[in-house]
């Protein structure tokens, strides 16, 4: 063998070596991307939707679970079991969700900013609460349902501000809102199919634009004012009635009791002439005499100082005194002079 064969020979052997160690290199990196995309993680608030080639394959729930490796399954994660909260003119400072708020300030004030149903305009700060309830609608019928969520709940909001006057939007009209709103836009995203289910919208805060929050204020003090002096009234009109009723209520018992007694008294009297009247047909001349005396005795105490004369007397005129009150006299008899 000469010396030039030889080098080719020995030039072959080391590109040998290197392809080979290339294949080694080549074969530890697939088993290392293999392996590493074999398995995946499934948080418990959470569900795994399977894409393979991209297209749906399956759903997982919670826990360890494999799939196709080298990158032909993929999985995304879907919080279902999450409140998922959008925040509209204001924005909550470490929020996990990149779309719960709007980074831009511009952007908020945009947002809140609309016009009622007399030509004013209202601040208006709401909170939008949902869960993902079908994470494959919620991932291929709407391209990023997030921010599609962010435009149809402003969309509606404005819808129903639209529908309103200023002081129904600021004062005694919020709840109203809040459900109106609520459910026109769970039926808009499920005409859309999104897999998203409303929970609750909340306003956090409603005003006047800040160059008439001054005015507004002092007439939302004006009327409350009012409302106050219209409470007072209506308590003391009630406080008067109870009061006068309660008087009411008093005369008509005693008035009741009276006749009761009135009632009593007369048939009390009714029962003892009835009585009077059985003695008096049984012996009539004693019951008169006894009725006689027993008017005297109950009528004669009652004149005072009293002198009887007796009218057949000729020279001897006896009187007698008749008075409770003076006890040591007794009556004598007195002459009669010529």
């Amino acid at each position: 063998m000469t010396n030039e064969q030889f080098k080719r020979l020995k030039e072959i052997i080391k590109s040998f070596k290197k392809w080979k160690l290339f294949k080694i290199i080549f074969l530890l990196i697939s088993i290392i991307i293999g392996v590493s995309t074999l398995f995946y993680t499934i948080p418990s608030e959470s569900v795994g939707v399977v894409m393979r080639f991209g297209e749906y394959s399956s759903t997982t729930d919670p826990g360890l679970h494999l799939k196709v490796p080298f990158f032909i399954d993929q999985v995304e994660k879907v919080p279902v079991r999450r409140q998922l909260k959008q925040e509209f003119g204001f924005g909550t400072a470490g929020a996990t969700n990149y779309y719960q708020y709007s980074r831009n300030p511009n952007t908020q004030e945009a947002e809140k900013s609309m016009v009622t149903g007399d030509s004013n305009v209202a601040l208006v700060e709401w909170v939008v609460q949902y869960k993902v309830k079908d994470p494959k609608d919620y991932l291929f019928q709407v391209r990023r349902p997030d921010d599609t969520l962010r435009d149809a709940s402003e969309s509606i909001m404005r819808e129903v501000v639209g529908d309103r006057t200023v002081d129904e939007v600021i004062t005694f009209g919020r709840q109203e809102i809040e459900i109106e709103a609520k459910t026109k836009l769970q039926s808009l995203i499920d005409k859309y199919e999104m897999g998203i289910a409303i929970d609750l919208i909340q306003l956090k805060s409603v005003n006047a634009p800040r160059e008439v929050q001054a005015s507004f204020n002092e007439v939302e003090s004006a009327k409350q004012e009012l409302e106050q002096s219209k409470n007072k009234a209506t308590g003391q009109k009630l406080s008067a009635l109870k009061e006068a009723q309660g008087k009411a209520d008093k005369l008509i018992l005693e008035a009741e009791g009276y006749a009761s007694q009135r009632i009593n008294e007369a048939e009390g009297d009714v029962a003892r002439f009835n009585a009077l009247l059985e003695e008096y047909i049984k012996a009539p001349e004693v019951t008169k005499q006894r009725i006689y005396l027993e008017t005297m005795a109950e009528t004669i105490p009652k004149l005072g100082r009293k002198i009887i004369l007796d009218d057949e007397a000729q020279q001897l005129l006896p009187f007698l005194q008749i008075d409770p009150s003076i006890n040591s006299l007794k009556p004598k008899p007195i002459r009669r002079t010529n």
